[in-house]
């Protein structure tokens, strides 16, 4: 009765790492090679250092925090603007029940002339953000 024993354990790599160096930086040299290493999508810094030793390409990951800022406040301004179209229905609303049709009427005239306003700056809004879109796209 020969039974197959399980294996446990973990699963031995096929080219397992035995060699060790290890590597002394002085300050200068240190802040140098973290400033290297953040700029790369790399996980490990010694995955770094070896690639760079390696002459091994790797690539550099810029984050772009304008692009960021601009997406959340334009985020936020689209948000806003939908309030003002739920803040809108709720005046005219009022403004018919409660106010006689002339009283209602000129206030309604200055009503549209805001929202005139608000959609030329709508327009602007739109066209900073193709011309934002046209310079910082990536192709």
């Amino acid at each position: 009765m020969t039974e197959k024993k399980k294996r446990t354990g973990r699963i031995p790599k096929l080219n397992p790492k035995t060699h060790c160096v290890m590597l002394r930086f002085d300050d200068g040299e240190w802040d140098r090679f973290i400033k290297m290493y953040e700029e790369t999508e790399v996980y490990a810094k010694a995955v770094f250092a070896k690639a760079r030793i390696f002459n091994e390409p790797f690539r550099v990951f810029r984050e772009d925090k304008t692009l960021a800022d601009y997406y959340a406040k334009l985020t936020s301004f689209h948000a806003q603007y939908r309030a003002i179209g739920t803040n809108y229905n709720q005046v005219v609303k009022e403004l018919r029940s409660h106010f006689s049709e002339k009283k209602a009427m000129a206030l309604l005239y200055r009503l549209e002339k805001c929202t005139a306003d608000l959609i030329v700056l709508t327009r602007e809004v739109v066209e900073l953000s193709k011309a934002f879109e046209e310079r910082w796209s990536r192709k």
